[in-house]
């Protein structure tokens, strides 16, 4: 099993950058999603920066998520690893 979403901070670009339970980090690219379905809604910049981690994998309010093995091996991994996000 891949690693799940411990942290999650979204970015106005429309970027992902999470921390996962093994202490590896990346950023996930949610641009490509804004033209599908139910994703459309994270169009609107500040509804997209609600998103949050929860249960391993990042969701919004109105129940849109993303599986968190897509997450995992489709971002781009960061060479700093180990510290939390949002923590200097």
């Amino acid at each position: 099993m891949n690693p799940r979403v411990r942290t999650v901070v979204a970015s106005p670009d429309y970027q992902l950058h999470i921390e996962f339970t093994n202490g590896e980090r990346g950023t996930y690219d949610c641009y490509h999603l804004l033209d599908f379905g139910v994703f459309k809604e994270l169009r609107d910049k500040n509804y997209f920066r609600k998103a949050k981690a929860w249960d391993g994998t990042v969701v919004w309010p109105n129940e849109q998520d993303i599986c968190p093995d897509t997450l995992y091996l489709d971002s781009i991994k960061s060479a700093e690893q180990g510290t939390e996000l949002g923590r200097s």
